[in-house]
């Protein structure tokens, strides 16, 4: 299990780094959907549920990067699901509402965008470490 929890870390981290690639290639584009589904799934089958939420944020993140509204949604309500049920709250919490709204925002409902927005920024309020509350905050900025 241990060999599978370190290869979805490693996944996370690859996908994050394609996230963050300025002028990915089209290959590149397609391997950042695959490693973020494969780290995903090896999250939820750890069963982890602080995991499997920051791996469903992270394809919601993915598909809303692709314009893919329908399945950012998909993944976003998931990851916050996740949370909300399982009592995860600050960091996690706060990005589950980020994924809904980028969804949302790749959906072009202003609206429901804007409901999870706040919704997140006043999740960011209950982050204890200042630097993580200022990284999360950041995400928001965009939306």
């Amino acid at each position: 299990m241990s060999a599978d929890l370190d290869l979805a870390r490693s996944l996370f981290n690859e996908t994050w780094d394609l996230i963050d690639k300025k002028n990915r290639t089209d290959a590149e584009t397609i391997a950042m959907l695959h490693k973020a589904h494969a780290s995903c799934y090896l999250w939820r089958e750890a069963q982890s549920p602080v995991n499997n939420a920051r791996g469903e944020w992270q394809v919601s993140h993915v598909y809303s990067l692709l314009g893919e509204g329908r399945l950012a949604l998909l993944h976003g309500a998931y990851s916050l699901a996740l949370c909300l049920d399982n009592g995860i709250a600050g960091f996690d919490l706060a990005f589950g509402y980020e994924a809904v709204a980028r969804a949302y925002k790749a959906l072009e409902d202003e609206a429901l965008m804007q409901e999870h927005k706040l919704l997140g920024l006043a999740a960011c309020k209950a982050i204890e470490e200042k630097e993580d509350r200022e990284y999360a905050l950041s995400n928001f900025k965009d939306l």
